[in-house]
């Protein structure tokens, strides 16, 4: 975990994985339209959002660049990090995954990677009809893995819920809510730590996506890139010893067959939460659509 909470300034290495997240946006605009994708329920496709976890499992990838000013012992820090996650299909169902965080901070100046984490998640259930889908799962981020600057030396296990519902079957006097989706995750954050606080972590988004729209409702005859952008809303929160901290995230995702790329603002919802408007950036492959036959396919059938 780093001191206090998120991400700080940028040598070569921040400008190389922001290129790196930028040439992979680039591939992704030049990619055919929407069609497949992992996180789908009848004609609804959950795109994978930056701060709250899609109901979704998939074979998928994803590279991540945030920054945030947030109090500190010796008053604000800036934190810049860059994530990474990979998720491995075991069945159609079922999902391992591993991520990591590189952070960067001053005040006190300090940088390396976080604890790596590992995950596993099952799909439970889907309603077609309904656009519904609910997943559980729990992660584990392991102490002791990541730098002594930033990392904490205990671990953290994270059994969550995550749900995803499309208003697809609303009337058709209401065909231009259709396009609408909530998704939400929630769970506790259990600590090994002697006297280390336990959290319970909770968020939700709010979509509305022109691709479904475009589709499913009415073709309002929306160019590129527009025709296959999803404004959004994230809310991630969290709850420790009484006090809750979290981020309004307004931003929007632009999704197409192969992959996605993501870009939010992170605004506090109070002091403790952070000083400043902070930002998210993300590029995300499906390699279960990328590669359906070779390193996207399940290791079981």
């Amino acid at each position: 975990m780093l001191i206090p909470s998120t991400p700080r300034a940028q040598p070569p290495r921040s400008a190389a994985l922001l290129a790196t997240i930028a040439a992979i946006a680039g591939a992704l605009l030049c990619a055919p339209t929407l069609a497949g994708a992992h996180a789908i329920a009848g004609n609804r496709v959950f795109p994978a959002t930056l701060a709250v976890d899609d109901p979704g499992v998939g074979d998928e990838a994803n590279l991540q660049f945030g920054h945030q000013r947030v109090p500190g012992e010796n008053g604000d820090q800036s934190i810049n990090t860059f994530d990474f996650e990979y998720d491995k299909l075991i069945t159609s169902r079922l999902a391992v995954s591993v991520d990591g965080t590189y952070a960067m901070q001053n005040n006190p100046r300090a940088r390396g990677f976080d604890n790596f984490g590992v995950g596993l998640k099952y799909l439970l259930y889907v309603s077609d009809a309904h656009e519904f889908m609910t997943s559980i799962g729990v992660n584990v981020e392991l102490g002791g893995t990541g730098s002594r600057a930033i990392a904490d030396n205990f671990s953290t296990i994270s059994p969550t819920v995550y749900v995803g519902k499309g208003m697809g079957d609303l009337p058709d006097s209401l065909a231009y809510l259709r396009p609408i989706a909530i998704t939400g995750e929630a769970g506790p954050a259990l600590t090994t730590g002697a006297g280390q606080p336990n959290a319970f972590n909770y968020g939700f988004t709010v979509q509305y996506s022109l691709p479904y729209l475009q589709q499913h409702v009415r073709d309002v005859g929306l160019p590129q890139p527009f025709a296959n952008l999803i404004p959004l809303v994230e809310i991630p929160l969290s709850r420790s010893q009484g006090q809750t901290t979290g981020t309004v995230n307004p931003g929007f995702i632009w999704i197409n067959r192969y992959g996605q790329f993501g870009v939010e603002a992170q605004i506090p919802i109070n002091r403790a939460s952070g000083s400043h408007v902070g930002i998210l950036v993300q590029a995300h492959i499906f390699f279960d659509d990328v590669a359906p036959t070779t390193i996207g396919k399940p290791l079981f059938q």
